[in-house]
Parts: structure tokens; C-alpha cells; sequence
């Protein structure tokens, strides 16, 4: 916890993102310090990163989806496509990666980090912005495709897999009504029984989807899709989970990504011409392709170069993968190191160039400014600029 209160000292003073420093100060803390990730340092950090992505689905709106699917659509698949080609091509011809290997490496690189572009838009507040709505959308679109590449390519298909998908797609049909009708019973009590049933929904995915051999945060991103129109209407949730979240969870899990990172291996030239490469490979391929569609759907050049950096960050998902790849032998120690490095770094430059230079000057009104993201989304926006015309 004294690196967690140092990095949010650190990213006050620095203005910028809290969960970038975190990544730093757990580089820090795992090459100079040691750190030992304990299996309750384990615990904390995977909840943190469940909570995080339901947060992060509990953002979008469905009807934003509605309204802009097209560019939602064309930034997410093209933000999937060209790293998970470029990375996996490099990996297997170039590197001489094995192919098992070398579709974990494009599966790593493929994503958008919800965990950072989400920390990012709530601190910003462009969370409440039809800009930052968009760019959530989008990043869900595109690491959903991460997610079906994951299970689609090294899929164990068994009849867990298949219980998996029928009762993960009955729980999604059922639990917004069903919350809603919970949370008008049982709510405004001390003992949160609102964040309980959350809670019960999450691990019981959670726990089907690792008997499944998939991924809690799949449908803790889905979850938190659905029940997005359920929490507008109970913003203390929203408020408290944020705050669990922001303050105890996610710190461990950033500090945990950033102690992956090995400084001696990263400082041979094969480990570090590794990673510069296939760090530049993910770059170029998200810049290339993710910002002629941006500008295809008519944003201005600001807008849509900090569109393309949000989509180039990587985390969340990318960590995922790569300790996929090694926990199942598909990679190695020394290419999850690369992958690690690759991904926490596609997770801190792209976000710091964006946020120092590109951030879109949208002004929030002042009676939003104070509350949360529920809270300003129950009011009627206010009058903003299109996506398609900038911000």
C-alpha cells in the first residue's frame, strides 16, 4: 500500500494517470525491491481487475452503441485485426516463434486496455463525453474480438465449455430484470445487499469461466453491459464500487503488472531489440489502420490521434493472454518477459503522448463535474460536438 499512496502522490503531482504510476512503481518495486506476489496480492489484484472491467462495460451505453455502431464498429474490429496480423506475422516468420507462441504474441498485442482508458476517462471526466463513450465502445468491440481469438484458437471444447456459454448467456438475459426488481426490494441498507448480489454474479461467472478454461473478465465486462441501465438509477453504487475498487483493489493489480517486468532481461540486446520491435509493430499497426478509420468518419486530426493512442494502449487483456501462453507452455519465460514489457509499455507511452498533447478540449459543465459517471448520465447531456465532427 506505501507504493500505491506514493504512485497516487506521484500522479496528482505529475497529472497523470494513476494507473500508469502504479505500473511504474510495481517496475520499481519488483527490480529493486523483490516484491513477492503472495496468493493474496493474487486475490486482490484478479478481483481488482473484474471489478475494473465491470465498471468499465457498466459505462457504455447501449444507446451510444446504437447511435455511432458504425464507427464503434469499423475503430474496433480494425483496432483488433491489423496488431493481432502484424504482431502474430513478426512473432512467426520473423522471430521465429513457434506458431503456438507466435498467435499468443498477436493475441496479446491485439488489445485495448479498458483497465487504463477507463482510469483515464474517469479521472478526465470524458467519460461523460460522447468522445470518450465512443472510444469505451469501441475498446469493448475490440477486445472482445481478443477474447473470442483466445478461445476460439486454443479452445478446450468439452461440456464445460458449452455450460459456460448457455448459462453465461442465460444470466445476461435475465439479470437486469432481475436486479432491478432485487435493488427496489432490498436496497439502501447498510449491509450493501446491492453490491452482494454484484459480487455473487461476478464469482460465479468468474468461477465457471476458469472451469471453462476462459476469462472472468469476459463476463465481467458483459455483466456490467447489461446492467449499465439498472446502475444510472442507484449512482451510490456506482460510487462505492469505484471507490472499493480505485483505492484497495486496482493498485494491486497495476503494481502486480508492473512487477512482471524483468529490467536485467529487458537490458540484453535480444531482449530489448525484442521488444522495441513488436512494441513498434502494435503501434504502427493500430496507427496505420485505427486512424484513416477515424478520420473516414470525419473526427477532426485531435480527436481522432487521441482516439488511435487510447486504442493502442494494452493491458488488461494482454497481461491475460501472455500468462495464458506460459502458464499452458505455449511461450516461455523469456518471451513472456518480452510480452510483458511490450504490453505494459503500449499501456504507459501511448496514453502519456495522448494525454499531454491530444486530449480533446471538451468542457464539462459544473454540476456534473462533482458527480460520478451514473449521476451525470441520468441528467440530459448537455450539447456537445458529434463524434464524427471532433470534440
Amino acid at each position: 500500500m506505501a507504493l500505491a499512496l506514493a504512485a497516487s502522490v506521484v500522479s496528482i503531482r505529475l497529472a497523470i494517470s494513476v494507473a500508469l504510476t502504479e505500473i511504474l512503481f510495481g517496475v520499481i518495486g519488483g527490480n529493486l525491491f523483490h516484491l513477492q506476489i503472495t496468493d493474496w496480492v493474487n486475490f486482490l489484484a484478479g478481483f481488482g481487475s473484474v471489478l475494473l472491467t465491470f465498471l468499465a462495460g457498466a459505462e457504455i451505453e447501449v444507446e451510444t452503441m446504437r447511435q455511432h455502431w458504425k464507427p464503434v464498429l469499423a475503430i474496433g474490429i480494425v483496432s483488433f485485426l491489423a496488431p493481432f496480423l502484424g504482431a502474430w506475422a513478426y512473432a512467426y516468420y520473423v522471430a521465429g516463434w513457434q506458431s503456438e507462441g507466435a498467435k499468443i504474441c498477436g493475441i496479446a498485442l491485439s488489445t485495448t486496455s479498458v483497465a487504463v482508458v477507463y482510469a483515464v476517462m474517469l479521472e478526465t471526466g470524458l467519460n461523460r463525453t460522447r468522445i470518450g463513450k465512443l472510444i469505451l465502445a469501441a475498446c469493448f468491440v475490440t477486445d472482445l474480438g481478443t477474447v473470442l481469438a483466445l478461445g476460439i484458437l486454443f479452445a478446450n471444447v468439452n461440456v464445460w465449455l458449452a455450460l459456460f456459454a448457455i448459462v453465461t448467456t442465460g444470466v445476461l438475459i435475465v439479470t437486469p430484470r432481475f436486479t432491478r426488481w432485487f435493488f427496489g426490494q432490498f436496497g439502501h441498507h447498510v449491509s450493501q445487499p446491492e453490491m452482494k448480489l454484484l459480487f455473487l454474479l461476478l464469482f460465479f461467472l468468474g468461477g465457471l469461466a476458469a472451469q471453462a478454461n476462459s476469462e472472468a473478465v469476459l463476463t465481467a465486462y458483459l455483466l456490467g453491459l447489461v446492467v449499465a441501465s439498472v446502475l444510472v438509477q442507484h449512482k451510490e453504487i456506482v460510487r462505492t464500487m469505484r471507490a472499493t475498487v480505485f483505492t484497495l483493489l486496482t493498485p494491486f493489480y497495476f503494481l502486480k503488472a508492473g512487477s512482471y517486468v524483468s529490467i536485467p532481461a529487458l537490458l540484453t540486446w535480444a531482449g530489448f531489440s525484442l521488444t522495441a520491435i513488436l512494441l513498434g509493430v502494435k503501434l504502427a499497426a493500430k496507427i496505420l489502420r485505427v486512424y484513416p478509420v477515424c478520420r473516414a468518419f470525419r473526427m477532426e486530426h485531435r480527436v481522432s490521434t487521441y482516439t488511435t493512442l487510447l486504442m493502442s494502449t494494452g493491458l488488461t487483456f494482454g497481461t491475460i493472454s501472455a500468462l495464458f501462453g506460459l502458464t499452458h507452455h505455449y511461450i516461455t519465460q523469456s518471451q513472456y518477459t518480452v510480452l510483458a514489457a511490450v504490453v505494459i509499455g503500449s499501456a504507459v507511452v501511448p496514453t502519456m503522448i495522448a494525454q499531454a498533447w491530444f486530449r480533446p478540449q471538451v468542457e464539462i459543465p459544473a454540476e456534473q463535474a462533482e458527480q460520478g459517471p451514473a449521476e451525470a448520465m441520468s441528467r440530459p447531456p448537455a450539447p456537445q460536438p458529434s463524434p464524427g465532427h471532433g470534440a
